[in-house]
């Protein structure tokens, strides 16, 4: 499937490549001035190990950027599970040219590619409920919205992007503000529309911020039994019922039992933070005369 590219994402990514090739390219890549301008050739993209793709606007404009002659036709797209051994594009064009943009190119793919992948193991296992895979803060400086991107290509959604665009009241802004009541009608007051969430780490603290008003809370590391207790306080007690967020200690075995308890989202910082590239080779051929 394509997915969406809105006009800021797109100048992201320009952003994201032009940083990238700047790093890598530098003044000019010597090794690849050793081969004659004239030789062409052919590459594949190859996949080593089952994944779910993500990062292809990335590749694409790595490409465009390096040589805008370089030909790139995809067997797959982002979004789909591809087995090991498949191939994922093929490129024709000046082998000085494919062999500059090789190593940024495959280093946009391989770390969208782990995020998508290890977030839609995390949505199959959250598979059969209601509950949504969250993404959190906890990503790559500068590549935010690229790994927003790849949570969305593994069947996840996203919360908020940034510090400026959603509340969430944790702990220590509790404790700065006066408590949770305090926090949260200073949150309506300052910005009015604006979602506020509040981080709550037992009962009491989870009708105290119902009562409040906030429209999400994010349950800190509660045990299932507790979870189950949250929802059906959100749910019975005489207030609009708010939004639940489980978080803390999201193993992949343990996101099946925390989605079936009825909470509405489960993030996870794993999604992000602790990646492991997938690994692709690119073959390359040399056009014969």
């Amino acid at each position: 499937m394509r997915f969406e590219m809105d006009a800021k994402l797109t100048t992201e990514i320009s952003r994201n490549v032009e940083a990238a090739l700047a790093e890598d390219v530098g003044s000019g890549d010597i090794t690849g001035e050793l081969i004659p301008a004239n030789t062409t050739a052919q590459a594949t993209v190859v996949t080593r190990e089952a994944m779910t793709m993500a990062g292809r606007p990335w590749f694409e404009e790595v490409c465009r950027r390096v040589d805008a002659s370089i030909e790139v036709t995809w067997n797959h797209d982002d979004g789909n599970r591809v087995d090991a051994g498949a191939v994922l594009c093929e490129l024709q064009g000046s082998a000085r040219s494919i062999l500059t943009a090789e190593r940024t190119a495959l280093n946009f793919l391989q770390l969208l590619s782990a995020t998508a992948t290890v977030t839609r193991q995390y949505v199959d296992a959250a598979g059969g409920t209601n509950c949504r895979v969250l993404d959190t803060r906890k990503t790559i400086p500068g590549l935010r919205l690229a790994q927003e991107y790849a949570v969305r290509c593994g069947g996840g959604s996203n919360h908020r992007i940034g510090l400026f665009d959603a509340f969430l009241i944790k702990e220590n802004h509790i404790l700065s503000a006066g408590g949770i009541t305090a926090a949260v009608e200073a949150a309506h007051e300052s910005s009015p529309g604006k979602p506020v969430e509040v981080e709550v780490e037992n009962v009491d603290e989870l009708r105290e911020a119902l009562a409040a008003g906030a429209e999400r809370l994010l349950l800190d590391n509660f045990t299932l039994g507790q979870l189950e207790e949250a929802v059906a306080i959100n749910r019975d007690e005489g207030h609009p019922a708010a939004e639940l967020e489980a978080s803390g200690n999201m193993l992949l075995d343990r996101v099946g039992e925390v989605a079936a308890t009825g909470v509405d989202y489960i993030s996870v910082g794993a999604l992000t933070k602790h990646l492991r590239a997938v690994d692709f080779s690119l073959q390359f051929n040399l056009d014969s005369d």
